[in-house]
């Protein structure tokens, strides 16, 4: 290799670098999670909006599909605003079906516990586990000590309740500007996209900016049928748990259903979450039907788990069975719930670009992706 100027300068500046990278790292480090913490409403934002966008292109292509003049004008608009009520319909059917349902459950919990405890009191087998000087022990306790801890304790509970509500507000209020940078960034879509096309072609070489539109293009349709298979698959096992609970005379059937299949969003792990509350609510009417739903539950999930979950999900972005799973696990492992919900289209993504070069490299015809 022949040294050049210009590659010695590169040399230097990369060594450079590096130094004030070691060198600074917790300076840098920090700045860089004040820089993201601050960012979180505008990321939040992105994917919002690359989420209604999903809905909003389907109403653009069916419902204005040959629109010209003044309705072309009005066609985002229009789309925009029925993606963000299909959205919050759905939000609100399934908080209406499962919020009243479960307040009634605990209700009935509450008014049904003195008699139960009064009847377990009375068992035989109860009563030989409770020491017969019982009275004895809780006349000779230290109350006083005792009300002296529980008033601290509440205290403290209390200021981790004003805590929690400042926590709440602040949430509210960076669901609120993210929803606000989603409808900007939803209504000029085009014109974002086209600036952001003008600076790659401009700023980089026509070899890397052929690579990195197709790298963007690739992720996007990744993400793009991966969530539109997340969502055919949480209907699919929403169905397919309320179908089963009415088979086998479960109560609250289609709430604990639509509860699973809302949580069922969340890869692998969701299922469980709705499944926990739903034998809480059926617990309120029989223990025994609960533990046969939890039965249920686990037979239902393994059957989405290893047949449902891989071929709709997988076929939709193109990815075997098997690479799902392992994404999903390897995800979860790594990075939680985010590691489940991006593992999917990543290892899809990196899945179909070894396909494409494989092809080009055995002289065969790579599929060309919209734009």
């Amino acid at each position: 290799m022949k040294l050049t100027k210009k590659t010695c300068w590169r040399i230097g500046l990369t060594t450079f670098l590096l130094y004030l990278a070691i060198y600074y790292w917790p300076a840098a480090s920090k700045f860089v999670s004040v820089l993201l913490g601050a960012a979180v409403p505008l990321m939040l934002g992105g994917v919002i909006a690359y989420v209604i966008n999903i809905l909003m292109g389907f109403y653009e292509r069916h419902l204005f599909p040959g629109a010209a003049g003044r309705k072309a004008k009005c066609r985002r608009p229009v789309c925009m605003v029925g993606a963000v009520l299909s959205v919050l319909l759905v939000l609100y059917l399934v908080v209406r079906l499962v919020v009243p349902e479960f307040l009634s459950c605990v209700n009935a919990l509450i008014k049904q516990a003195p008699a139960a405890v009064n009847e377990l009191l009375q068992n035989p087998y109860v009563q030989k586990l409770i020491p017969p000087d019982i009275e004895e022990k809780l006349a000779a306790m230290d109350w006083p000590g005792l009300i002296g801890k529980a008033r601290s304790i509440l205290l403290s509970g209390v200021s981790g309740a004003a805590g929690a509500v400042g926590s709440i507000f602040s949430g509210a209020v960076t669901v609120l500007f993210a929803l606000i940078f989603a409808i900007y960034l939803l209504l000029g879509k085009d014109t974002l996209g086209r600036q952001c096309r003008r600076v790659i072609t401009t700023y980089l070489p026509e070899k890397w900016e052929r690579r990195v539109m197709y790298v963007l293009r690739l992720l996007d349709g990744c993400f793009r049928k991966y969530v539109v298979g997340q969502c055919t698959e949480a209907v699919i096992l929403g169905g397919l748990c309320i179908g089963g609970m009415m088979l086998f005379r479960f109560p609250y059937a289609t709430m604990v259903g639509t509860l699973v299949g809302v949580t069922a969003l969340i890869p692998v792990a969701g299922a469980y979450i709705g499944a926990g509350v739903g034998a809480f609510m059926i617990l309120s009417v029989s223990p025994i039907k609960a533990v046969w739903f939890l039965v249920f539950i686990v037979i239902l999930q393994q059957l989405e788990g290893n047949i449902i979950y891989p071929r709709v999900v997988g076929s939709s972005i193109g990815l075997p069975g098997i690479f799902v799973l392992a994404s999903v696990t390897i995800g979860g492992a790594m990075f939680g719930v985010f590691g489940m919900l991006v593992g999917v289209p990543l290892t899809a993504a990196i899945y179909q670009a070894i396909r494409d070069d494989l092809a080009l490299r055995d002289g065969r015809a790579v599929p060309v992706r919209d734009e």
